[in-house]
This record gives structure tokens, sequence and C-alpha cells, in this order.
């Protein structure tokens, strides 16, 4: 991410005030009337931003800015508050007040007037729906907020469960214990903090993100070592050493973007846990990021327009490359992250849900996670369930209409009839579709089930299951010959630009992934 990281700036943008001209506001539930921590933004009639604090000794408040330098449009400015009333120093005019909590709540935003008396203002926002009363609860598994940030930022987003990548590495054969961002308290202690009963984040958690190798510039990618018991101090490449202690930790592995250089290697040789659905290029800002890494192959028709790939590209790119990695047979369980700390982000604008049967916990989550009993979003909710004749139920609730919801067999997705995407409101103030639809699975197969949001703003919303599985004996699952094409070849470049690079047991693990793609592309269809 340091090629990132120059692209963007820490704007702030703090003018003058004159005394006296305070907005003074609180942050509500619109039913209980009980105080909310929140998201607020503070835009002038300029366009400039301006910065809430907490009005309460006690409270807090966590300013967040982040701007992409070659991309004016794609800019975050935000605080964060605790449930406490908050006010603002304003010179007299016009002000565009912008409030969120989580997902599961409405957002609001209001024109007001402040003159050089002040003014005051009570937002009361209105929950569409409750996930955590029926069990299931978000998290991130991308942060770039640190532990001293975490428990103010994830009340304001409502986000359960956030893991911190505290270490960082960004050159080859670096430990990471060097690269540490969190401080002495992680180094030497690293147990699961619970900022209340029901939100908590776990500390330990490294990312080896290579741009450089043998001190030169090099690009190789990301990826993630999640919830591990000991500080690692092993660098990459070879990756196999840090795998293999994450698997004796019970750490995940997580691929962060698919189109790294080295990811479609990753997923091959180390059977990595979690693929980023929503990962780190979408934000709820406008979509910048237009030719990052590895292009999409022909084959997917991606759609760009004069600028490039466009969020839609974007996204439809990554789902692809996912469907392609499980009709190989790694089965990868989905997540998303935002890294936030680092992009012009909120935390948990993407997130995965996960569903628990009893109370909620970090260890039951992480379970719940890995077996894959989850969806990820950036705003809809989905649930789905496949039953023992293959029909499949499907539920969906959002803050506005849904326009599409499609049944993905192997990677082909199939929409429901309009017909049968009602959207009826519901006593939350959101919109409810239930159906149930008989896909055709003629061989073995993963079903997965996606659905996409009308946002008022023009933006893309979506939400997707993570897949289930349909054993059919004598008739395995077989990936597509354009698939396994597509993946070998990556790997096949790999090798090529690598070979003059990295030392022979890393160009190994590249050779292994090379074979596992030729074996697929033997039975592939």
């Amino acid at each position: 991410m340091t090629r990132v990281l120059a692209a963007l700036l820490a704007v702030s943008m703090l003018p003058s005030t004159p005394p006296g001209s305070t907005l003074r506001g609180q942050v509500v539930d619109a039913d209980t009337g009980k105080p909310l921590p929140c998201r607020l933004s503070i835009q002038g009639g300029d366009g400039a931003y301006y910065v809430a604090r907490s009005a309460a000794r006690e409270g807090s408040a966590v300013p967040y800015f982040k701007q992409v330098a070659s991309h004016k449009a794609s800019v975050e400015h935000h605080v964060t508050l605790s449930a406490h009333p908050f006010e603002a120093e304003l010179p007299a005019g016009t002000y565009t007040v912008t409030v969120h909590h989580g997902k599961e709540y409405h957002p609001e935003s209001r024109t007001i007037e402040v003159e050089a008396a002040g003014a005051s203002a009570v937002f009361k926002l209105r929950r569409w729906i409750d996930m955590a009363s029926r069990g299931w609860y978000s998290g991130e598994t991308h942060v770039h907020r640190m532990p001293d940030q975490l428990p103010n930022v994830m009340l304001a987003e409502d986000l359960n469960v956030a893991l911190p990548l505290t270490s960082w590495v960004t050159e080859s054969h670096v430990s990471p214990t060097s690269a540490n961002k969190a401080g002495a308290s992680v180094l030497n202690d690293a147990r699961v903090v619970e900022v209340d009963p029901t939100h908590v984040f776990y500390p330990r958690n490294t990312e080896y993100e290579i741009f450089r190798v043998g001190k030169k510039s090099h690009t190789l990618g990301a990826l993630f070592i999640l919830n591990h018991r000991t500080l690692f101090e092993e660098g990459v490449p070879p990756v196999r050493p840090v795998a293999e202690r994450a698997r004796q930790e019970g750490a995940l592995l997580e691929l962060d973007k698919h189109n790294w250089p080295w990811s479609m290697m990753l997923a091959a040789v180390f059977k990595v846990d979690l693929y980023e659905l929503s990962n780190n290029h979408l934000w709820e800002t406008e979509f910048a990021f237009r030719d990052f890494g590895i292009p999409a192959p022909d084959y997917m028709g991606i759609e760009k327009d004069a600028r490039g790939v466009t969020e839609r590209g974007w996204l439809d790119y990554g789902f692809q490359n996912y469907y392609a990695l499980l009709n190989c047979g790694l089965r990868m369980r989905p997540t998303a992250g935002c890294a936030s700390g680092v992009h012009p982000v909120p935390l948990g604008f993407g997130r995965v849900y996960v569903h628990l049967d009893g109370p909620f916990g970090y260890d039951a989550w992480m379970k719940g996670l890995n077996e894959g009993r989850s969806f990820v979003t950036t705003g809809p909710m989905l649930l789905a369930s496949l039953a023992q004749d293959h029909s499949l139920d499907i539920v969906t609730e959002s803050a506005h209409p849904i326009s599409t919801i499609e049944v993905v067999v192997n990677g082909i997705p199939t929409p429901a009839a309009p017909r049968l995407i009602s959207n009826e409101k519901t006593s939350g103030t959101g919109f409810r579709n239930e159906l149930k639809v008989s896909p055709t699975i003629p061989t073995s197969s993963w079903v997965a089930v996606r659905c996409f949001e009308k946002r008022p703003d023009g933006r893309l919303s979506w939400a997707h299951s993570a897949p289930v599985y349909v054993d059919v004996p004598g008739k395995p699952l077989r990936p597509r010959t354009p698939e396994v094409e597509f993946l070998l070849r990556r790997v096949q470049e790999e090798l090529a630009r690598n070979r003059e690079i990295l030392a022979p047991e890393a160009l190994a693990e590249y050779n292994e992934a090379a074979d596992f793609y030729r074996s697929k592309l033997e039975g592939s269809r």
C-alpha cells in the first residue's frame, strides 16, 4: 500500500472562525431518544469542511481526512463522535451536516443556517433493521485504524468486530516485529479488547504488502495473517514458512486484492481462507482506481468507459475472479475490508455479517467467518439458505429498493424474474423481498446469491452471500477453460517476471501454483 499512500493526502481544512458562531447538536435514536455515537460531516457552502468536537468532558472525537491527490472528487472528511452532545465553531453561513450510524440506520443530511449567535440541532436517526436481534454481527478484516482510535470509531460505525493490521511490512525479508504500528501494548500482549459487550477488536494481525525486493522496487502484492497468537519474525518471500506458522497458530490467511501480481499463486498454493469481495478500492466517495494492477481478461467482459474500468467493472472483475477460484475447488470464504486509515473511506463501509447461533463473542464470530456463515455488503442485507431439494429461500432487506436479485451457480448469474421483486415496505422504514427459487444443479456445484440496491445518489450498493456447496456423486465440479487459462497465465507471467529476482524456494511456489492450474485445465469444460 506504499504506492497508494503516496497518492493520498491527509487534508485538514479548518478555517479560522469568529467567537460565538457555535453549532451545538445531539444525535439520538428516533424511536428511543437514546444518544447515539455517530459519524458526522460538516461542509460549508464554499465546499470547505469543518470539524465538530465532543461537548462532554468524558466524550471523544476522532477527525478523519483523506483525499486522493489525483482524483479530487475522492475525498472523505468526517469526525466520529461518542454518544454525547457535540459542538463546532463555524463562521456564520449555510452548512450541510450529514450524520451516519453504521449500516442499520438511515443517515440524515440537513441544511443548517448558523447565525453569528450560533445554532442548535437534534438529529433523530431512524433504524431500518436490527441485525443483532437476528443473530447477525458485522465486522471488517482490513483495518488500518489503530487500537487507540478503535473504541470511538467502532461504536460510531456500529461495527462489531475489527481486525486492525498492527504490523505492516512493505519490503521483502523484513520482520513484521520491526514494522509494528500500534506500540508496545501489542508487542507484549495481544488479547481481545472489549469496547462493550458486542463490539470487540483483536490487535495482533499482520500485513505483508511487498513493493520492494532486494532493496529494489518490485511489487508482489498483499497477504494478511489474521488472528495470530505470537509475533511473526519471518519475512517473505518465500511465503511457506509464514503460512505454515499461521496454520499452527489457528490464524486465517486473507487475499487482499485479486489482481495483485502474486495473488493467484497464493490462492492455489496456500489455500487462502478469505477473499475480499468488498475490497479497499470500493468507497462511499467516488471510485478512483480505474487502471490498477493486472487487467481483467477479455472473457470477463468488464465494463469500461473513457476513463478506464468503472466501479461496476471493478466489482465484476473481483466477483468473476472469485468465481474462477471457486470453480477450481478453492473454497475461499468471502470477507470485506476498506483499509480505513489509509484510504478515503469510513471504517466498515464494506462489511461482512456473520451469523451466530448463540451469544456474541469474538471466537464464535471468527469461527462463523471461517465457516462461511456470512454475507458481504455495502448496504443491503441478504439472507439465503439452500434446502435439501436444492430450492433456495432468499430474503433481502434494504434501506432503498432492490433493483436486481441474482442466483449464481458455478459463476453464472441468473436474475430473478422482476415480478418476484416486490420491495414491500417494512415497519422499520426499509424494503423487503422474500422469494423462493429452484436453480438447476446438474453437477457438483456451488451456489450463491447477490443483489443490487437503487441508491438515490446513483451510487452502487450490493450484497453477496457466501457460497454453499452441493455434491452430486460422479459429477464433479469442472471449471470453464477460459477461467483456468487466465489463472494459469497469471502465474506463468509472474514466473517469467520473477525468474531473475526471487530465490529458488520462492520460485518453487509459483511452479507449484502453475502445476495446480494445469491439473484443473485437464478437466475443464
